[in-house]
């Protein structure tokens, strides 16, 4: 008898001596790449976003306003809001995404 057929043959399988090692192994490695390094690279988009805000630039905000950038303190960001230009102070890290005016071409 081969020693294939003995291994194949046993009660354990291939992976008896291991045990379920090669199987943890390779759950942790699909959770790495369908879970973790996703949100790490959209982590760093943000981070980049975030540290490129400049006055003038038209930004929405997590609470849902929308508004022009006014002033960039270190962690402040002075933001006005029309139609009647208020201003506001946000925290920078509330910042959800920079708005453009998207061009129409007819």
């Amino acid at each position: 008898m081969s020693i294939l057929a003995l291994v194949l043959a046993s009660p354990a399988g291939l992976f008896g001596s291991l045990g379920g090692l090669p199987l943890l192994v390779i759950m942790f490695v699909a959770m790495y790449f369908l879970l973790i390094a996703p949100n790490q690279r959209k982590q760093k988009t943000w981070q980049l976003m975030l540290s490129k805000l400049k006055p003038g630039d038209k930004i929405t905000t997590n609470g849902g306003l929308r508004g022009q950038i006014v002033s960039v303190k270190d962690d402040v960001l002075v933001i006005k809001c029309p139609p009647d230009n208020v201003k506001f102070e946000v925290v920078r890290s509330a910042v959800a995404a920079v708005t453009t005016d998207e061009v129409v071409k007819s």
